[in-house]
C-alpha cells in the first residue's frame, strides 16, 4: 500500500537505478513501519525538471500511504532527502516531497479494496 514515486532530471545508470529502487524500497518499509512485501516505488530519471529556476539536480518525491503518520512528516521528509542526496547527490533543498493519505476505501489490490 505505500507508493514512493521518484521523479528526478538526474539520469540514473541501469545499476544506479536498481540500487535507488532497492534501497528505497526498504527505507520505505522501514520509516512507515510496512512489510515492504506491500510497498511499491516508481523511478523516473532523466525527466525535464527545473526547479528554482535552475536545472539542477532535484526530484520531486510523493510518498501515498494508508494512516500515513501525519506527525511524522519532517521526520520522513529528513530520511527521504538523504536518500536522494545518498543515491542521487541531490541536495535536501532541492527535494520536494508530497504527501497523500488516501481513504481506505480508495486504494484498491488484490480485487478488492482496503476499506
Amino acid at each position: 500500500m505505500p507508493l514512493l514515486e521518484i521523479r528526478t532530471n538526474v539520469d540514473l545508470a541501469p545499476e544506479e537505478r536498481r540500487a535507488l529502487l532497492d534501497t528505497a524500497s526498504v527505507r520505505t518499509a522501514e520509516l512507515l513501519g510496512k512489510p515492504e512485501s506491500y510497498v511499491m516505488v516508481i523511478v523516473e530519471g532523466g525527466m525535464d525538471l527545473r526547479f528554482g529556476g535552475s536545472a539542477d539536480p532535484a526530484c520531486l518525491l510523493t510518498l501515498k500511504s494508508l494512516g500515513l503518520p501525519e506527525e511524522r512528516t519532517p521526520e520522513i521528509t529528513r530520511a527521504l532527502s538523504a536518500l536522494m542526496n545518498e543515491c542521487c547527490t541531490i541536495p535536501a533543498n532541492r527535494v520536494y516531497v508530497e504527501f497523500a493519505s488516501p481513504p481506505r476505501h480508495m486504494w484498491g489490490f488484490d480485487n478488492t479494496t482496503f476499506g
